[in-house]
């Protein structure tokens, strides 16, 4: 390629803040943008114009957004807003009256609108490929896959339906679609991902739609079946524990999924639990996680946990290091909480210090550092599947089936040679720390 094609060919810069769902977004919208003819530029200097596709669930990060825009402007001079904090225009306009155009989440078409209007595409059939998967921002041996938008449910700390709307499901032929081009792409891990997973189908009626021949129909259990025949670790994210959850319990004991349940439990106080528009059964969730397990021994369960919701007492937070000890929950996220904007739980009484969140924070940790401890002291001796992420000068590290991508823990490997990124081996565990695993070749 010539210089002076180089420089014709209009370059956009992406920065992407937020959960995997907003990484998701991000993908979809480059994917956009080299189907037309643009080239994703790696850094401000080389940039025509910055995109930011921003956060807007807690008040921390919709500040961390505003402050990305700021960067942006001052280090390019021209950029678009897209993404969560998008839905609030005033907000960013407020702050920083200079961005060219500003959208909501999945606005797709608005972006390219406003990316065109500021820098139209230069048409070139011999640049405009893209492969079929699409683009990814993930390494190529593992994807997000987004089963819905939006979430009908209405948590009093949660402004999602706000941002993002209601539940909005994918017809399953096209999730299929994608899943398929994704593993004939080389991803050889599939991670679930929507506001409520286990919800998937509920707005459309469990419709079923057709592809390749065949019947997909959208439902929970049918996806996770459909999913576990495409010979990819499948992963599922954000899964509510409706009794149907049940059902799938079965394909983990059966290697067809992993045995791996991300669930946002959040507390484990029916007071609490009901202040935030929760279901108030945890009892009932322990005798469930001991029934799960019964089935699918290797099963791993993640869950996040807010700490000082308005008006936990001390009583209602050993109740949550007792359900933590008890469940054995094995990976765990913890926030502290946090008086969101436009979130109806501003409102409630008997707002928590932030010295006593922050002493519950680090009271929690303790003890989630310990049960994870305890979970991965039983793992020594067993021999598992690990998906190899990067090799460095000690050798590789990758993750079990119980560990997912940037929010578990990792397993360094030892006596592996020519082995690369993606490739899926066996290891015996000999080790285990806090978090972490240390395995060797069988």
């Amino acid at each position: 390629m010539t210089d002076a094609l180089e420089k014709s060919i209009p370059k956009v810069g992406i920065v992407s803040l937020g959960c995997p769902k907003a990484l998701v977004d991000s993908e979809r919208i480059i994917t956009r943008l080299r189907a037309e003819g643009y080239q994703i530029a790696p850094d401000y200097d080389g940039a025509d114009l910055v995109l930011v596709n921003t956060c807007g669930f807690l008040d921390s990060a919709r500040e961390e957004s505003l402050e990305a825009i700021g960067e942006a402007i001052a280090e390019n001079g021209k950029v678009i807003v897209t993404g969560c904090l998008g839905a609030e225009p005033e907000v960013i306009r407020e702050r920083h009256p200079n961005v060219l155009a500003i959208t909501g989440p999945q606005q797709y078409e608005s972006v390219m609108s406003a990316v065109h209007e500021a820098l139209p595409p230069r048409h070139d059939p011999f640049l405009d490929l893209v492969p079929d998967s699409g683009v990814k921002l993930t390494p190529r041996h593992y994807a997000y896959l987004k089963i819905s938008e939006g979430c009908n449910n209405r948590c009093s700390f949660c402004i999602i339906p706000k941002l993002r709307g209601d539940l909005v499901s994918r017809p399953a032929a096209h999730v299929m679609a994608e899943a398929e081009k994704l593993v004939s792409a080389g991803v050889k891990e599939l991670l679930v991902i929507s506001q409520d997973t286990s919800a998937y189908g509920l707005d459309i009626g469990y419709a079923t739609s057709r592809w390749k021949e065949r019947e997909y129909r959208a439902k929970f259990l049918d996806l996770c079946q459909d999913l576990g025949r495409l010979g990819a670790w499948v992963r599922l994210h954000y899964v509510y524990p409706y009794p149907h959850v049940d059902e799938v319990i079965p394909l983990m004991a059966e290697g067809k999924i992993l045995p791996y349940l991300d669930i946002p439990f959040q507390h484990a106080s029916p007071k609490v639990l009901k202040a935030m528009r929760r279901p108030a059964n945890q009892e009932k969730q322990t005798a469930r996680i001991a029934k799960w397990r019964s089935e699918c021994p290797d099963l791993a369960i993640r869950s996040t946990f807010i700490v000082g919701f308005p008006g936990e007492t001390e009583e209602d937070f050993q109740l949550l290091l007792d359900f933590m000890r008890e469940g054995q929950i094995d990976r765990v996220g913890c926030f502290k909480y946090e008086n969101v904007v436009h979130a109806a739980s501003r409102e409630l009484d008997h707002q928590v210090p932030e010295d006593v969140k922050e002493e519950r924070w680090h009271r929690f940790m303790e003890v989630a550092r310990d049960v994870s401890e305890q979970r991965l002291a039983t793992k020594v001796g067993k021999q598992v599947d690990v998906i190899i992420d990067e090799i460095d000068d000690e050798g590789p590290i990758g993750r079990t089936v119980w560990d997912a991508p940037d929010v578990d823990g990792a397993i360094e490997l030892h006596g592996f040679k020519k082995v690369k990124p993606g490739d899926i081996v066996r290891a015996r565990i000999v080790e285990a720390g806090d978090y972490d695993l240390v395995g060797e070749a069988i």
